[in-house]
């Protein structure tokens, strides 16, 4: 067998660069770079075969170990989990700085490959620089970690060890039912070490893949419940996207009458302008979907895990007689809810299943109540994107959606926040603005905090696939980072970044990268002084306002002084992205055109109101209210949640 002698790091990089997925379309390239934060773990291996014989890998350097990985993340999952990118980082802390981002890519189910630096694997300098000692098992690194977070994991010790970790990566790497984070391990000495590599292991690779076919049972099964059912309800999520089956599925359900709602992560994949697209679903869901929703006696999981939030804690599809039928490439996510499970891929089963309903002949029994929910929730949306906050009007709050239980802290606060921030916007009619002005084929990220449930909400997404959360995790830190992925990934589109203060000061330094790059990014900025998502729940469970809004340390020793503020853009200008300011609608329009005539990345610093976001829109959340309290308010919240619980599904 003829062989090439590499050091491992080489042989590692030269696999990569023969990696090939087809998914009918033809061979492309699989891996298109990585992402590195160099140290002493990592530079002389990786970092010498990187520079050395790269090959086709492009090299991107990261500003914050767990900002690349979301990057990485971002770019897998607007690619569809088509192309990936690797990412590297030193031993230690280093290596502990993606356990985050790796959690979220693998919540996610998007395909990412973690080359973390790793200490000694002959003992020889024990305990190396950042090393973490176990003195009941000396085999133990902070790399173990990432067992808990990762979909595959392998620690390379001998040099030839490497072939079938590598093989295996691309198995889970490329599984459309399994995959997340793929972590190697690589111990700084074995990544110099050289071995007689066969040159065959080097050949270019093509993983075919090819989508599951469903079995003709299961599709009859299928048909024969959906037969039965009057008003039948889809839940569209995100197998629905990366299975390219947005089409397929506004075609079953206009063939059918069947209207659908949106998952966080589903968003997108049919045009808002479809007349069964009911929008968002679930705890961050509209009033068109949840109404229709809990009167559903049969709900179809397209490419859905069914998490709490779109099913309202097993709440949400309230009809006595409500059955489920799932289509799910994972046999684990289809037998969710006790479902009828069609194990395959989204298109293949909407296919397959829309020819069965066919020769039954099938139309659900709906008749005007998808257009007058449709109707209804989109004059809320429009009056959500108009509100003004006025202080002198206080009768123009309830226009904002607020609930009953923080009314009394807002009586007190808003004319605070108003004057402290000199602002008048809400949240909501920031969000209108956005959704008239942006390009229509822009793509919108966000993640964590208020923002989601407002964009799930309120947001039309007029061109399919311009809607990118990662809600999986619901990571902060992760909106700036992933914004830069994206445009990575499509850098033809302009890409806005929908961030909260709280998540801002989180992490943003890949924006640095962006402009290394000349990537540009748009960040759209909402600061309301404070984590204004957590401020609710703690309120609206009898609790109050604690370490949740950004005060000084009154003279009592609370964090309950004033309010502080903070000048992001003048943040952002030290990077050299290019900032604007607003706080009126007048200011924010201006700012939109002015950021459209940019070459480089841009943020806007938005000052806008507490509480001033949507709220529930007959949806439950089961949170872990204290069941022992002195307070009274906690305690009716607690007999609430009882209340509640009684008439969820229990599994």
């Amino acid at each position: 067998m003829d062989t090439i002698r590499l050091t491992t790091a080489q042989a590692l990089v030269k696999f990569l660069d023969q990696q090939y997925v087809d998914f009918g379309g033809g061979p492309e390239r699989f891996v298109h770079g990585i992402f590195t934060v160099f140290g002493h773990g990592n530079v002389l291996g990786l970092g010498q075969a990187l520079q050395e014989a790269p090959g086709t890998l492009k090299v991107y350097q990261g500003r914050n170990e767990q900002g690349m990985v979301h990057v990485a993340t971002a770019f897998a999952k607007q690619n569809r989990r088509r192309r990936i990118m690797a990412c590297t980082a030193s031993v230690g802390p280093g290596s502990a700085n993606m356990l985050t981002a790796a959690a979220t890519a693998t919540a996610n189910q998007i395909p990412v490959l973690l080359l973390p630096g790793d200490t000694f694997a002959t003992r020889q300098p024990d305990p190396v620089l950042q090393q973490m000692e176990h003195t009941y098992n000396l085999s133990i690194t902070v790399n173990d970690a990432f067992k808990a977070v990762s979909k595959y994991w392998d620690r390379i010790y001998r040099p030839e060890q490497l072939m079938t970790a590598l093989l295996n990566a691309m198995r889970v790497l490329t599984d459309q039912a399994d995959t997340g984070a793929v972590t190697i391990a690589m111990p700084q000495d074995v990544q110099g070490e050289a071995w007689d590599y066969p040159l065959e292991f080097f050949r270019k690779r093509i993983h075919r893949i090819v989508p599951r076919l469903p079995h003709p049972d299961e599709i009859a099964a299928a048909a024969d419940l959906i037969a039965g059912k009057q008003r039948p309800l889809i839940v569209c999520g995100g197998g629905v996207r990366y299975a390219d089956a947005g089409a397929d599925l506004r075609t079953f359900a206009e063939r059918f009458a069947i209207p659908f709602g949106e998952t966080q992560a589903g968003k997108s994949a049919v045009a808002s302008d479809c007349a069964y697209n009911l929008g968002g679903i679930g705890v961050t869901g509209n009033g068109c979907a949840n109404a229709l929703a809990a009167e559903a006696d049969l709900v179809i999981g397209v490419g859905t895990r069914f998490t709490d939030f779109t099913t309202g804690s097993k709440s949400l599809f309230a009809h006595p007689e409500v059955e489920y039928l799932t289509i799910n490439a994972s046999s684990y996510h289809a037998a969710k809810l006790d479902a009828l499970a069609v194990v395959c891929d989204a298109a293949e089963g909407l296919n397959a299943l829309s020819a069965a309903l066919e020769e039954r002949g099938y139309r659900s029994a709906y008749t005007d109540e998808i257009v007058s929910a449709r109707k209804e929730w989109e004059a809320e949306r429009k009056r959500l994107s108009g509100v003004e906050y006025n202080v002198k009007a206080d009768a123009e709050r309830s226009s904002a959606s607020f609930v009953p239980e923080i009314s009394g802290h807002l009586d007190d606060k808003l004319p605070e926040y108003a004057a402290k921030l000199n602002t008048s916007l809400t949240q909501t009619q920031v969000l209108g603005i956005l959704n008239e002005s942006l390009p229509k084929d822009a793509i919108v990220i966000g993640a964590a905090g208020s923002l989601p449930g407002d964009m799930q909400r309120m947001w039309n997404s007029a061109v399919p696939d311009t809607y990118h959360m990662e809600y999986g995790f619901s990571c902060m830190g992760y909106e700036i980072s992933g914004a830069l992925g994206v445009k990575l990934a499509e850098p033809e589109r302009e890409v806005y970044a929908l961030v909260g203060d709280g998540s801002y000061q989180m992490l943003h330094s890949e924006l640095v990268t962006s402009l290394q790059e000349n990537k540009k990014i748009n960040v759209i900025l909402l600061d309301n002084a404070g984590f204004g998502c957590i401020n609710n729940l703690q309120m609206e469970q009898g609790l109050d306002s604690m370490a949740t809004e950004f005060r000084y340390r009154s003279p009592e020793g609370q964090l309950s002084g004033e309010l502080m503020r903070i000048d992001y853009a003048a943040s952002a200008a030290g990077y050299g992205v290019k900032t604007f300011r607003a706080a009126t609608p007048e200011q924010l329009r201006s700012a939109l055109e002015e950021v459209l005539k940019q070459d480089r990345s841009t943020l806007i610093d938005i000052k806008v109101l507490p509480k001033t976001m949507t709220h529930g829109y007959g949806a439950w959340w089961n949170v872990g209210v204290p069941e022992v309290s002195g307070s009274e308010a906690v305690q009716a919240a607690y007999e609430q949640k009882l209340g509640k619980l009684g008439k969820a599904r229990s599994y």
